[in-house]
Order: C-alpha cells, then sequence, then structure tokens
C-alpha cells in the first residue's frame, strides 16, 4: 500500500526516509532511524516491530542481511511484510513477502534503496531511484525528487493520502521529521512543511543537544539572529510565511 525511500548520505553520514501511501498516518508506523546506524522500513502489510528491533540492531552493529533473515523466520505473516534498511557501511537488504499485493518490489541503488507494494508497477520504484540518484542537493531534496518522480510514474496504485520524511543528522531524534497524515496531495504538503521548518524550525535544530555535546546551544542570540535573517531575506522577496499558525504578538 506504500513505497517508500531509505537512504544514507555518503557525504554527511546523515540517515533518511520518505514515503507516501494510500493509507492514514503512513509516518507514524514506517520509518525507524538510529542515529549513525541505519535507517529501516516497514510496510505493506505492516508488522511495527520490524522497525523498531531492525533499527536497535542495527545500531548494535548487527549486519542488515542477518536481520531480516532472523525476521522473516520469526515471524509467520512475512509472507505479507515489505521490509528494507541500510547501516552505516551503505548495505542494504530488502524483503518483498510472496503475498505481498502487485505489483510490488524494490530497486537498490549506492546508499539508496526504493520499495514498494501495491503500486501501478516497478517503474514507480525504478524512476524514484534514478530520480535521488540524479539529484545531488541536500538530503530532503534528493528524498523529496525520488518521491515525486515515483508518484509521477503511478505511485501507490489506489491513489494518495499521507507522506513522511524523517533525516537523522547522527542522534537518536530526528533533525527534521515531517508528516502529512490525511491530505490531497501529501508531497506537495510536505514541500510547504519544509518550508514552514526553515521559518524558525531549523535554525533553533542547529543548536540542539548532540551526543558530543550534552547541552547543546545555551545561548538563544545566534538563533534569533539567523531567524531575524531569514524573515527579512523573505520579506525582500516579497514571500509571505507559509505557516497557518497565528501570528506571534508583535508581528
Amino acid at each position: 500500500m506504500t513505497y517508500s525511500i531509505v537512504a544514507r548520505c555518503a557525504e554527511t553520514g546523515q540517515f533518511g526516509i520518505a514515503v507516501a501511501s494510500r493509507f492514514f498516518a503512513v509516518g507514524a508506523l514506517v520509518p525507524h532511524i538510529r542515529g549513525r546506524a541505519g535507517a529501516v522500513a516497514t510496510q505493506a502489510f505492516v508488522n511495527p516491530l520490524w522497525g523498531i528491533e531492525g533499527a536497535d540492531r542495527l545500531a548494535a552493529g548487527e549486519p542488515p542481511q542477518a536481520i531480516l533473515a532472523d525476521l522473516r523466520a520469526r515471524d509467520a505473516g512475512q509472507a505479507q511484510r515489505q521490509a528494507h534498511m541500510i547501516d552505516a557501511e551503505g548495505r542494504i537488504a530488502g524483503h518483498t513477502g510472496a503475498e505481498c499485493v502487485n505489483w510490488a518490489g524494490a530497486s537498490a541503488g549506492e546508499n539508496v534503496s526504493v520499495a514498494g507494494n501495491m503500486l501501478a508497477g516497478p517503474e514507480v520504484v525504478e524512476r524514484a531511484r534514478e530520480a535521488f540518484e540524479r539529484d545531488s542537493g541536500p538530503l530532503f531534496e534528493r528524498l523529496m525528487a525520488g518521491m515525486e518522480a515515483g508518484a509521477a510514474a503511478g505511485g501507490d496504485k489506489r491513489g494518495t493520502q499521507s507522506a513522511a520524511l524523517r533525516i537523522h543528522r547522527g542522534e537518536d531524534y530526528p533533525w527534521l521529521d515531517l508528516r502529512a497524515d490525511d491530505h490531497p496531495d501529501p508531497l506537495a504538503e510536505l514541500r510547504r512543511l519544509h518550508d514552514v521548518a526553515r521559518e524558525r524550525y531549523l535554525h533553533m535544530a542547529e543548536g540542539m543537544a548532540t551526543r558530543e555535546n550534552f547541552s547543546g546551544t545555551s545561548d538563544r542570540a545566534p538563533i534569533d539572529a539567523a531567524i531575524a535573517a531569514a524573515e527579512r531575506e523573505r520579506a525582500e522577496r516579497g514571500q509571505p510565511s507559509r505557516s497557518f499558525a497565528t501570528p506571534l504578538d508583535g508581528a
């Protein structure tokens, strides 16, 4: 009922997952990432434990193929499951159960895997992978390029309802976590949410705590200055905020 991309940025070590489906709140169950360790997408007749356990085991250093082999062996419903994962070395493993609804399958490249089920055809995962590999921008843009190319190739053959995109920058909490749970054009909604995140949130995210710096940034002045500069740039371009939030006092 879904197609997804799991990817690793070779330059930064970031992990990302993007997913779209004709299914409510697909971002609640499909994506699972552990900072510096790997990313797992679990889908089809979804078993969320594949994602939770799979990500934990990637963090413990187990190889993706061994993890998936064990999950298959223990799950009586494995024929209806689909999952794919990537680890910190860029190793990829995938499973598409024999009873997943056609078209179902995957396409993998260097540091990227695309998998889906109940799709218009194999061109969905192929076009998504190719677009991801062609794009040379930030991980967000590469993931979105892939998802949009998959949608243009037919996507989920039932239509669209929800989408999600998550990126981790080395931590177990996400640097960016966007979800459109019930929307007529969920990929376009992810674009809008990313624009809103760039207004304030991502400036705050730069100062959050890390493994190396438990306290993070305690000085708000540089963050406030960056937010103000972004506001001035938007004003100079005549670009209003894309947020639906109520105005801040004094705005």
